[in-house]
């Protein structure tokens, strides 16, 4: 019974493992850390709302390895950031900046909100209208 629960214990406490696999680790820890920072604030195209780092998806892959790559070339953090933004736009980043072009990806929300909430209003104004229409003409028939 101890054996089931520390297993149990165990399976809660290990934290769940990225996609990043043991032969994508950099040689160089200060690389391997800076790598490590860039890659959750990228997109995988693919799987679209996944970080690079959380995607098993190939072109994650090759999205890590060409982090890791500039990194190598001497490239800074910021450097690496815009070389995937002029490689796969503004789509590539989890939080785009606010520019004209991505004016919808952030009111597009409360866009759909304020949609959904003036139709909400004129379908309960229509009912009770309707409600309403229908108790008149109830009345009119009773007298």
């Amino acid at each position: 019974m101890r054996l089931i629960l520390g297993l149990l214990l165990l399976l809660i406490a290990v934290p769940p493992a990225g996609a990043i696999e043991p032969h994508e680790f950099m040689k160089d820890p200060v690389l391997q850390k800076r790598a490590e920072g860039i890659y959750p604030s990228l997109r995988c195209v693919v799987c679209q709302n996944q970080a690079i780092d959380e995607s098993n998806a190939e072109l994650a892959r090759d999205m890590r390895s060409v982090v890791r790559a500039r990194l190598l070339d001497g490239d800074t953090d910021t450097e690496v950031i815009d070389y995937m933004v002029s490689r796969y736009g503004d789509f590539v980043l989890l939080s785009p900046p606010f520019k004209s072009i991505t004016v919808l990806l952030w009111a597009g929300p409360g866009l759909f909100v304020l949609i959904g909430l003036i139709g909400i209003i004129f379908y309960f104004r229509r009912q009770s209208a309707a409600f309403a229409a229908g108790n008149k003409r109830r009345d009119a028939g009773s007298t």
